[in-house]
């Protein structure tokens, strides 16, 4: 696959962490030497932990998550909307973004009850100074109610199916052939919604 190094544009990479994994004593460590060891600076990487995991046990989370935020790392709570958030956990936690449970997406245009819950949780998100990522996007219709709604970042099968390492950088690389990208633009996530509401 490519590499920081390989003259693509700089963007995230996100890893997907199990209740376990976060629970892992050893976790920051591994984080750190795995960084060091393929030469990848941490504001590169992002980690994702679903919503059930950080709550089990919140100031054990906080503690771990205090850590991957000093290193630079950024966290995304996966999933959001179908667990147990309490409120006055989720403001001291140190993360990142809100991921949007597709769930909430699937019927946003025909259900005025999930775009409720989708504008609640995008003026939550801004409201503790987070960025709001809306997963299997599908459809034009929901990336525009997402647009709407300012929903800054989206996931799914309407930009693209998964695709192989080669392929995706071809599609990145074509995605961003226009693009001057500034230090900014570096440490945040690329994404079609944020090139998209920027027209």
């Amino acid at each position: 696959g490519c590499r920081q190094d390989d003259g693509v544009p700089p963007l995230r990479v996100s890893v997907n962490l199990s209740a376990s994994q976060f629970r892992d004593s050893g976790l920051v460590d591994s984080i750190r030497r795995a960084l060091d060891d393929v030469g990848l600076d941490a504001r590169y990487l992002e980690v994702e932990l679903t919503e059930s995991a950080v709550m089990s046990d919140p100031e054990q989370s906080i503690a771990i998550l205090e850590q991957l935020s000093a290193m630079g790392v950024l966290v995304s709570v996966d999933d959001f909307g179908t667990g147990y958030s309490s409120m006055s956990y989720l403001r001291r936690f140190p993360i990142d973004k809100l991921k949007i449970d597709r769930v909430f997406i699937d019927e946003i245009v025909s259900r005025p009850e999930d775009a409720s819950i989708v504008r609640a949780i995008v003026s939550l998100a801004h409201s503790l100074r987070l960025k709001v990522v809306a997963e299997g996007v599908e459809t034009p219709a929901q990336l525009d109610f997402l647009k709407t709604a300012g929903c800054d970042e989206y996931q799914g099968y309407h930009f693209s199916r998964p695709l192989s390492a080669a392929d995706f950088e071809t599609l990145f690389r074509e995605s961003h052939s226009d693009d001057v990208l500034t230090d900014a633009d570096a440490i945040r996530t690329h994404s079609k919604l944020a090139a998209y509401i920027r027209k």
